[in-house]
C-alpha cells in the first residue's frame, strides 16, 4: 500500500487516466516541484487537499501551474482503478518517495531519476550489483556468443545482468544469466504488458529471477525518446556495461554508450572487435576495450579516460 507521497507523486507524474488538458509533470518539472515543496516545508500529500488559489498562496506559483496540479490530483479515482487492473496481472509501481525505489539511480542520476517506475518482479533484485549489456537489436551470431560467454565470466563472480530487454544482444545476455542461476533486471522502453506474455518471462518473474521496470506506462508503444531515457537507468544501475555492438553514429546502443562517456554513470567497456566501426571509436573516444580474455572482474580493469563526476540531487 502506498503512502500519502507515494499517492501524490503517482497522481502527479503519472501519464495514466490522462484526458483533454491533462498534462502530468515530467522529471525536471517534478524535481522543480520537489525543490520548491523542501524551501516551503511542506511534503506533496499536503499539496493534494489544497484549491487553486492555496497552492498560488502556499507556493508563490502562476495560477496556470496551480490549476494544473488540481486538476491532476483529480484523476485518483481513475488512477486507483488503472492501478488496480495492473496488480491484478503483476504489475506495481514504486515512486521517489518510498524506500523500494532504485538507489543506485537516485545516487548515480540525481535528479534525472522519473519520479516513478512501475514493476513486475522482486524489487529486492535491485541490491544486488550488475553488469550492464547493450547492442544492437540485429546482433548476429558472433556478437550473441560474444555476449553469452562474458555473462557467463561475470555471473560466476556474483554479478547479475541488467539491460533494456530487446531483442538480439539484450536477449542473449539476459538467457545466458537466468541459465546459470543469476538475476536479470530490464528496463523496458515500451509495453510491459505485452513483455510479460511470454511464459518464460513470467516463470522467471515468478521465480524472483527477473525483474521489469519502466518509466513509461505498462501499455506504452515504443517511442525513441522513452528508449533514449531508458538507456541511461541501464547504465547508472550496473557497476559497468559492457557494449557487445555499437553502429556508428547512429542508433540507441551508440547515443546511450557516448552518453555515459560524456557523463561518467558508470565504467563503460567495449568489445574491442574490429569489424565494427562503432566499437572501436568508442574505445578511441574512452570505453574499455575488452575480449575474451577478459576474466570478468570490472575492478581489473583501468578506469575510462573520459569518466566525469555528475552532480546529484535527492530529494
Amino acid at each position: 500500500m502506498m503512502n500519502e507521497n507515494s499517492e501524490a507523486i503517482v497522481l502527479y507524474c503519472s501519464h495514466l487516466s490522462c484526458g483533454d488538458g491533462i498534462v502530468p509533470l515530467e522529471p525536471k518539472e517534478w524535481s522543480d516541484l520537489t525543490k520548491l515543496l523542501l524551501e516551503k516545508k511542506l511534503t506533496p500529500a499536503q499539496l493534494l487537499a489544497c484549491t487553486e488559489t492555496e497552492i498560488c498562496d502556499k507556493l508563490q506559483v502562476g495560477h496556470d501551474f496551480a490549476l494544473r496540479l488540481v486538476r491532476l490530483a483529480e484523476r485518483g479515482g481513475s488512477i486507483a482503478f488503472e492501478l488496480e487492473r495492473y496488480r491484478n496481472i503483476g504489475i506495481g509501481i514504486v515512486t521517489r518517495a518510498d524506500r523500494e525505489y532504485p538507489a543506485k539511480l537516485k545516487q548515480v542520476l540525481g535528479n534525472k531519476c522519473p519520479p516513478l517506475f512501475y514493476y513486475a518482479g522482486d524489487l529486492s533484485i535491485l541490491g544486488r550489483a550488475t553488469i550492464g549489456y547493450v547492442g544492437s537489436r540485429k546482433a548476429e551470431d558472433e556478437a550473441c556468443g560474444f555476449a553469452a560467454r562474458t555473462v557467463e565470466k561475470t555471473v560466476g563472480l556474483g554479478y547479475g545482468v541488467v539491460s533494456g530487454g530487446a531483442k538480439g544482444i539484450d536477449g542473449a545476455a539476459g538467457q545466458s544469466a537466468l541459465e546459470r542461476g543469476s538475476v536479470v533486471i530490464e528496463y523496458l522502453a515500451d509495453s510491459m504488458t505485452r513483455r510479460m506474455k511470454t511464459g518464460q518471462i513470467v516463470k522467471a518473474i515468478q521465480n524472483n529471477a527477473l525483474l521489469l521496470l519502466s518509466a513509461v506506462n505498462p501499455d506504452a508503444g515504443f517511442h525513441v525518446g522513452n528508449a533514449m531515457m531508458r538507456n541511461r537507468f541501464i547504465y547508472a544501475q550496473s557497476e559497468a556495461t559492457v557494449v557487445v555492438k555499437a553502429d556508428l553514429n547512429t542508433g540507441g546502443t551508440w547515443e546511450g554508450a557516448t552518453d555515459n562517456l560524456a557523463n561518467g554513470w558508470c565504467r563503460e567497456l567495449c568489445w574491442a572487435n574490429e569489424r565494427y566501426p562503432g566499437n572501436m571509436k568508442l574505445i578511441e573516444r574512452g570505453a574499455i576495450p575488452i575480449d575474451d580474455r577478459w576474466d570478468g572482474d570490472p575492478s581489473s580493469l583501468s578506469p575510462q579516460k573520459q569518466a566525469v563526476q555528475v552532480s546529484f540531487f535527492d530529494e
